[in-house]
């Protein structure tokens, strides 16, 4: 089976960043993430396997170590426990010069 490469997501040439690694689900059914690269609300997150899993709903804790709530839309977000979660940044908020 080929490798898929990380740039390339449906077609479309995009850069994928690495949000970080999920670290466990809240009481209120968000998945917690120990954020490496600083997301805007409402950016698109996927999983290794370039699925679709959620949207950045929160962003908090320390301004050097913060952690970002993802608004789950699968089924079984228990399962992206321990699993690196990347964001697919939209075109929205790009100005053009």
């Amino acid at each position: 089976m080929p490798r898929l490469n990380p740039s390339v997501f449906r077609g479309e040439s995009k850069r994928l960043i690495r949000l970080g690694r999920a670290l466990h689900i809240s009481p209120s059914k968000n998945v917690i993430v120990k954020v490496e690269n600083t997301p805007k609300i409402g950016e698109a997150v996927i999983d290794e396997n370039f699925k679709h899993v959620g949207e950045v709903f929160d962003i908090f804790g320390p301004v050097s170590s913060p952690y970002a709530a993802v608004k789950p839309k699968i089924t079984r977000p228990e399962a992206l426990v321990g699993k690196v979660l990347y964001l697919l940044p939209s075109k929205k908020g790009k100005e053009r010069k």
